[in-house]
């Protein structure tokens, strides 16, 4: 992407920026996930997400891209999607214009919306119970107790290798947080999970063996088969509600808060 300043006479600050998009979008999007990863320390989830924002932007805009240009996107973003879509999009921007591009002017101004701050649902046993049934394969069926279990993020689970699991402890150190807005330490899993993983990695095929993950899966399979279980039982059962339901049976059970934040 080349890009052009347009301004106002020396002294005076400019009156418009504005980036000309170049032909070599792909090129100009892999150096921007090695400059998250590298300049940044991104995670590889945060490095897989923001480029992907920034390609449809990319793909939605006019040349030149100027502040009026940002402002209409992100307006239409507001209109059409969540909160927290739009929030991920715009910290996706500020990162590529305003840091790898180094044009804070074109996105500076714009804030984040406020949060809003829901009360915890937690679901009882009997749902989770309900929606586990519901689940039409195993490896979702592992997913979901792995997650249950140990109170891992949905992304950690899913990047899970094999070098990532002490089977013989129940062990899993998650190795895709590297960022510096999300921490990870270990944690463990029941027997129950270990039960069921066993089974599942026991009937893999011997090309789905070759994948170094644990659960391998594509995210559009997974979240076609968890909207297919939320359908059928009316639950909107989430992987962040796992996460609740896991540190709230770890109150009841005593487990300090410590511990609880380092699993």
């Amino acid at each position: 992407m080349t890009l052009l300043v347009l301004a106002g006479p020396r002294g005076i600050e400019p009156l418009t920026y504005g980036l000309f998009a170049s032909e070599n979008t792909n090129k100009d999007l892999a150096d921007f996930k090695d400059f998250l990863l590298v300049d940044e320390q991104k995670s590889m989830v945060t490095a897989r997400d923001y480029p992907a924002l920034v390609k449809r932007f990319l793909a939605a805009v006019e040349n030149p891209i100027t502040i009026a240009i940002v402002r209409g996107y992100l307006k239409k973003i507001r209109e059409s999607y969540s909160r927290d879509h739009y929030a991920l999009t715009l910290s996706a921007l500020k990162a590529y214009l305003g840091r790898y591009k180094q044009l804070p002017q074109l996105i500076s101004t714009f804030k984040y919306p406020p949060k809003i701050v829901k009360p915890k649902v937690i679901p009882s046993k009997q749902e989770l119970k309900r929606f586990y049934q519901a689940l039409s394969s195993i490896r979702l069926k592992v997913y979901f107790l792995l997650t249950a279990s140990s109170g891992l993020r949905k992304g950690e689970v899913l990047e899970l290798t094999m070098s990532d699991v002490d089977f013989k402890q129940r062990r899993l150190t998650p190795h895709n947080h590297n960022g510096s807005t999300k921490h990870r330490w270990v944690s463990f899993y029941n027997e129950e999970a270990e039960k069921l993983l066993t089974e599942f990695r026991g009937n893999l095929t011997k090309r789905q063996a070759k994948s170094p993950k644990l659960i391998p899966i594509s995210n559009r399979d997974f979240k076609s088969e968890w909207k297919i279980a939320q359908e059928k039982t009316g639950l909107k059962i989430t992987s962040k509600m796992l996460r609740d339901w896991f540190c709230e049976e770890m109150g009841n059970l005593g487990v300090a808060d410590r511990y609880v934040d380092a699993f």
